[in-house]
C-alpha cells in the first residue's frame, strides 16, 4: 500500500485529481494553524493558502482536519492549489446561532461516539450525536466508556440499547482495557476513524491505548465523576499497523444544522409507527389516527424518545427558516392551515380522535 493510499487516497479522491495539473500532488491535512496547514503525504510539512485563493473573487473554503488538498511541493513549504470534494463531513451549528455552520471533521469511515457510564450519560445527548453521524455519511459506532465504574450494567445497556437503535455498542475501558480489540476491528489500513462525544468522556484514554503511547493529555476525574477536558484541537494521527484517528475536542453542545436523512436513520422505530398514521402528512402533533401518537400511550414507544425527535426536527427546521426567509413564511403559513383543518374537523364530529 502506498503512502497516499495508507492515509486513505483511494478511487473516490484519486478520481479527482485526474483532471489537474501533474504538478499538483495530492496532501492530507493532519492538523490547523491561524495561516498554515500541517500536511502529510507530501515532502513539505506545511501548506500555506496562496493569496489569490483567500480573494473574494476565487475564495475556496478553509480545508480542516482530514481534508484532501492538491499542493504544489516544496522542501519545506507547499501551496495549496485545491480542495478535494469530501466524502464525508461532520457539521454541527455554531454555539449561540441558529444557521452558522461549523465543520468538525471530515472524510472520516467511522465515528466512535463516546459517552461515559457514570453521571455523563444522556440518551438524548446520544441520540442527537447519532443523527450528526449518520447525517455525516459516516457510520457510528456508540462506545459506552469507564465501564468498569457502573455499579449496576443492566439499566445502563438497556438503556444505551434504545439509543442506539441497531447502531454496534462497545462497552469499553481504557483503565481494565475492556472493548479495545472491539474498537480495533474497525481500525483498518486506509481507514479513518473519528472520536467525537461530551468533554471529558474519555476520548483521549482510548485514543491512547489504540496508540499505544501518550499523544493526549488525560485530565483526571472530577469528585463529581465527571472527566476534565483536555483536547483542544483537532488533529489527525496515524495509528500503529495501519489506520488513520481524527480527535475532537470535547463539545458543551452539538447543535444540528440540516439533516439529509440522519435523524430518519436514528429514529427507524417512530418511522415505523408514522408509516401507519391515518394521514401521509401526519405531523405527529394531535391529528387524528396519528399511530405515533397511539405507540406513545400504548407504552411502545418510550415518550422522551419521540420528544427527542421532534426536538431535532424542530431544530433543523429551524435553522431551515433562519436561511431561508421565504421557506420560514411558507412553514407559519402551513401550520396555520393544519390547525384550522384540525378545527373544522373537530367541529363537524367532535368525538373525533386518535385511534388506540
Amino acid at each position: 500500500m502506498s503512502d497516499l493510499a495508507a492515509l486513505g487516497f483511494d478511487a473516490f479522491f484519486a478520481t479527482q485529481r485526474e483532471p489537474l495539473p501533474a504538478e499538483w500532488v495530492p496532501a492530507r491535512v493532519s492538523a490547523e494553524g491561524q495561516s498554515s496547514f500541517h500536511l502529510l503525504g507530501c515532502r513539505a510539512p506545511l501548506g500555506d493558502l496562496p493569496g489569490r485563493l483567500l480573494s473574494s473573487q476565487h475564495k475556496v473554503e478553509r480545508p480542516v482536519v482530514g481534508d484532501w488538498v492538491a499542493v504544489i511541493d516544496g522542501a519545506e513549504r507547499a501551496s495549496i492549489q485545491h480542495l478535494f470534494e469530501r466524502r464525508t463531513a461532520l457539521v454541527r451549528r455554531a454555539a449561540g446561532t441558529l444557521a452558522e455552520p461549523q465543520v468538525v471533521a471530515v472524510n472520516v469511515d467511522v465515528f466512535f461516539v463516546v459517552t461515559a457510564a457514570n453521571r455523563d450519560f444522556n440518551e438524548r445527548r446520544l441520540e442527537r450525536y447519532l443523527a450528526a453521524v449518520w447525517n455525516s455519511g459516516a457510520m457510528p459506532v456508540l462506545v459506552l466508556n469507564k465501564i468498569d465504574l457502573a455499579a449496576e450494567r443492566e439499566p445502563l445497556l438497556e438503556a444505551i440499547g434504545e439509543a442506539a437503535n441497531g447502531v454496534a455498542v462497545v462497552y469499553a475501558s481504557a483503565k481494565s482495557g475492556e472493548g479495545l480489540d472491539a474498537l480495533r476491528a474497525y481500525v483498518e489500513p486506509g481507514k479513518t476513524v473519528g472520536f467525537v462525544g461530551s468533554s471529558g468522556v474519555g476520548k483521549s484514554s482510548l485514543m491512547n491505548c489504540l496508540l499505544g503511547r501518550e499523544a493526549q493529555a488525560v485530565g483526571a476525574v472530577r469528585s463529581d465523576e465527571r472527566g476534565r477536558h483536555t483536547t483542544t484541537a483537532r488533529q489527525l494521527i496515524l495509528l500503529p499497523g495501519g489506520g488513520v484517528l481524527i480527535d475532537t475536542p470535547g463539545m458543551r453542545e452539538l447543535g444540528l444544522l440540516d439533516d439529509a436523512g440522519g435523524i430518519e436513520t436514528s429514529f427507524t422505530d417512530v418511522l415505523a409507527f408514522a408509516e401507519r398514521c391515518k394521514f401521509r402528512d401526519c405531523a405527529h402533533a394531535g391529528e387524528p389516527g396519528c399511530a405515533v401518537a397511539a405507540a406513545v400511550e400504548r407504552g411502545e414507544l418510550p415518550a422522551e424518545r419521540f420528544a427527542g425527535y421532534r426536538k431535532l426536527l424542530a431544530e433543523v427546521a429551524a435553522g431551515d427558516r433562519k436561511r431561508d426567509p421565504i421557506l420560514a413564511g411558507r412553514s407559519k403559513a402551513r401550520s396555520k392551515e393544519i390547525s384550522r383543518a384540525l378545527r373544522a374537523r373537530a367541529k363537524l364530529d367532535p368525538k373525533l380522535k386518535r385511534d388506540d
